[in-house]
């Protein structure tokens, strides 16, 4: 995919972030067993990025940023191949990095009962062998 669009991507985490930053591959994974990521990810959607920063690993509070690739974007096969065909969740993986160019202060997570039912079911995944994100 072509990364010259106006759309607007996010990327949801627990890392404290600053303008000008880039989120790079290579680093442990938010998800999963936290091995070294050959993608990183991020999404059209705010929906998507709420998830992201929830979801991460780590004790920091969650964070959405902004940013701007600096290379070609993919339709993440981890979403769109198995849950949800057409990428209705718009949500993307690059091998490039992602530069930050802002921060959504105002956003507001899912409810508590929600996150606990999307954690649980993460949890009877891996419990079955099936990792959220596959590198």
């Amino acid at each position: 995919m072509n990364n010259q669009t106006s759309e607007t991507f996010y990327h949801g985490t627990k890392a404290d972030l600053k303008h000008g930053d880039l989120i790079q591959p290579g680093f442990n994974s938010n998800y999963g067993n936290n091995k070294k990521a050959k993608y990183i990810y991020l999404t059209a959607t705010l929906d998507a990025a709420i998830w992201g920063a929830e979801l991460a690993l780590g004790e920091g509070i969650g964070r959405i940023y902004i940013v701007e690739p600096t290379g070609s974007i993919e339709d993440d096969p981890n979403l769109t191949d198995k849950k949800f065909p057409g990428n209705p969740t718009k949500s993307y993986c690059s091998q490039y990095a992602f530069k930050v160019i802002g921060e959504v202060l105002d956003w507001q997570g899912h409810a508590p009962e929600q996150l606990q039912a999307m954690k649980d079911n993460l949890e009877r995944l891996k419990q079955q062998g099936i990792e959220a994100i596959e590198d």
